[in-house]
């Protein structure tokens, strides 16, 4: 067994004590981690398990409360909801990792540049998150997607063009704090040239800062599409989609069928809920001051 191989075993032996420790100190992450493990096997495995067809309608069953048969009861044209619940859950969190991907990607990249380098590059792009800021990021959103249409991509351009800046902003605060750290130093007189420092060892050291920022962004993603969706500039019906089940039972309220938007409306709730603590949880794992001794 190599140095870096025990090395590598005691990094991965102090993480999971360190889970271990804050989930006993903070029941609540127990319950973190488990919603998180349910949202994300409702994505993986949820369409081939769901009871019944979620497209399939049936007049006869339309607007029926929850029973043994339908779980989360019917809607107006007698879908069942809990199908259409748990197959949405792909769609969702699909569009917001995609997003939350492509906004991690492209905004740390432009910070990290810009906080290493400077100049003119430093000034042209924090000119452009300044705009991008200027605006009400839900308002962009629907603007972006007005424009160029409302499918699937374009809802993944939208949410990760209004969460960029987070990112930009981000790495080149902590780029920016590191440029000249001792480690850079000792970098430059080895022979390494800038972008090998720059990707090689200054962009490691702010992964984990980031990471935690992806996990709390993942929230602020699902509730952009489904809000897109709730507004009629998201996904297209009939297709199962947090957002357009929240919509399309809102009209119910009034007569009584209150399922058609508790259920879907409480998991959305729950999926930011979760994926907010998850960030924090994550914040904690990765906090050096944190870890047993």
């Amino acid at each position: 067994m190599t140095e870096d191989t025990v090395h590598v075993m005691t990094a991965w032996q102090a993480r999971r004590a360190t889970m271990t420790r804050l989930i006993g100190k903070r029941p609540l992450n127990t319950i973190v981690v488990l919603l998180l493990t349910l949202i994300v096997g409702a994505a993986l495995f949820g369409p081939a398990l769901v009871p019944h067809d979620p497209m399939q309608s049936n007049a006869s069953d339309a607007l029926k409360p929850p029973s043994a048969i339908h779980w989360f009861g019917t809607d107006e044209l007698g879908r069942d909801v809990f199908s259409r619940v748990v197959v949405a859950t792909r769609l969702d969190l699909i569009i917001s990792l995609a997003a939350v991907f492509l906004s991690l990607i492209v905004g740390s990249a432009i910070g990290a540049i810009a906080g290493y380098y400077g100049g003119w590059f430093d000034r042209v792009s924090g000119r452009l998150i300044d705009t991008i800021m200027a605006f009400p990021l839900f308002v962009l959103a629907m603007g972006i997607v007005a424009t160029a249409g409302n499918s699937i991509p374009n809802i993944i351009y939208a949410t990760a063009i209004i969460n960029l800046p987070f990112y930009a902003r981000l790495a080149r605060a902590e780029v920016a704090t590191r440029r000249e750290a001792g480690y850079v130093q000792a970098a430059r007189l080895c022979g390494n040239r800038n972008p090998q420092i720059l990707l090689f060892h200054i962009v490691p050291n702010i992964l984990p800062t980031l990471a935690v920022q992806a996990s709390l962004n993942m929230g602020w993603a699902i509730l952009n599409a489904a809000g897109l969706s709730f507004i009629g500039l998201g996904v297209r019906p009939p297709t199962p989609e947090w957002g357009i089940m929240v919509a399309q039972g809102a009209g119910f309220i009034v007569s009584g069928e209150w399922w058609v938007i508790l259920f879907p409306g409480l998991v959305l709730m729950l999926a930011i809920f979760t994926f907010n603590l998850a960030g924090d949880m994550l914040r904690d794992l990765l906090d050096p001051r944190k870890r047993p001794t």
